[in-house]
């Protein structure tokens, strides 16, 4: 079997799995799985959020590659396929054919439907105000603005404006938002409802991926990955202080 097209496709999978949300000891263990089930004497992998390096030896041979990482999303439902078929190469009798065949497949595969998208997103921030203890009519104006918020953001993914200043922008549409919705009744706390609103843009899960990769050992993904949740902690302070600011400044108050 060609070493290469081994070491390309199990380097594919990982690529599927980086870029969807996964942790970095699962991508490299379901390289190396990948690699060593079709014959591969050594593998070596070495994944950040930005790259992955793969070194595999066979024959007296070493072939390298590099992957860079350039899109990043969370998708665990993608993560779950890919796993569980580099678990069950075997059981499946998959060709490395079928194997890439299979994973091209899942790569275009579409999470949810814009408008599923949209909508839960907005259930999401309505439930988040009660958690909070914030009022029916809050999270009435939450989910009116979740639903502007999530559509922006998508809107502005499309066009591949930068992660950064999306966040920072969608904080700023929903602080604007929630002092609307206060000014003409129809939420009672502000501060609820920018609270449930604004979980639709924690990085809960850098957070908690950089958090497991740490304690693992995995010190530059740990680092690299909390790094990404504090810019996106940034954008989000940036983009309701400047609004907030704005409005006290120019109107006197809220």
């Amino acid at each position: 079997m060609n070493t290469n097209e081994i070491l390309e496709v199990a380097t594919y999978a990982g690529k599927i799995m980086l870029e969807s949300g996964a942790e970095t000891y699962r991508v490299e263990e379901t390289i190396n799985r990948i690699c060593k089930i079709y014959g591969v004497k050594e593998a070596d992998s070495f994944a950040t959020p930005t790259v992955i390096i793969v070194s595999v030896s066979n024959n007296g041979q070493t072939y390298s590659t590099v992957k860079r990482i350039s899109d990043r999303s969370v998708d665990l439902h993608k993560v779950d396929r890919v796993n569980d078929i580099s678990r069950n190469i075997i059981n499946d009798k998959l060709t490395i054919k079928t194997l890439n065949e299979k994973l091209r497949i899942i790569e275009k595969e579409e999470r949810y439907s814009f408008y599923t998208t949209i909508l839960f997103s907005a259930i999401g921030a309505f439930g988040f105000v009660f958690l909070f203890q914030g009022s029916f009519r809050d999270a009435v104006s939450a989910f009116f603005i979740g639903l502007v918020v999530k559509y922006f953001s998508i809107k502005c993914e499309n066009i591949e404006i930068n992660s950064f200043f999306i966040t920072s922008i969608s904080a700023g549409i929903l602080a604007l938002l929630a002092i609307i919705s206060i000014k003409i009744g129809l939420a009672n706390d502000m501060d609820k409802v920018i609270i449930g609103s604004i979980m639709l843009l924690v990085p809960g899960l850098s957070i908690t991926n950089a958090i497991r990769d740490t304690v693992a050992g995995d010190l530059v993904s740990g680092v690299a990955r909390a790094a990404d949740a504090f810019l996106t902690a940034i954008a989000v302070a940036v983009g309701t202080g400047i609004v907030l600011s704005f409005w006290i400044r120019v109107f006197g108050g809220i």
